[in-house]
């Protein structure tokens, strides 16, 4: 992988349930890797009608440096946009890089 290619700059973070008074816990998302270099590289998008409203989804492909211990619970945010990962490939089994296949999803937390 070419350093060039990684132009972006993410934050990946994990969810962790908070006390609340309320409900008796939230659900907040925490950094667990900031600054991580990226490329984005959109996949796909389709619009589609849910409940009488025109949603959109788009799946994006983020390309990063291999980090151990990233799952699907995680999410990324690069600026004011969030992907949720969908699923993770560590192309050859060789650990040097993975590839977070990713739904844009909305801020929740």
């Amino acid at each position: 992988m070419r350093a060039g290619r990684l132009r972006h700059t993410i934050n990946i973070q994990k969810s962790v349930l908070a006390p609340d008074a309320i409900s008796g816990s939230d659900v907040i998302w925490t950094d667990h890797a900031t600054k991580v270099r990226a490329a984005i590289m959109p996949y796909q998008g389709r619009e589609y009608f849910q409940a009488q409203q025109v949603q959109s989804e788009a799946t994006t492909r983020i390309l990063i440096r291999y980090i151990a211990d990233i799952d699907t619970s995680m999410r990324i945010v690069w600026g004011k946009r969030i992907f949720n990962i969908i699923s993770i490939i560590d192309p050859y089994e060789r650990h040097r890089e993975l590839q977070l296949m990713c739904k844009e999803g909305v801020n929740d937390g």
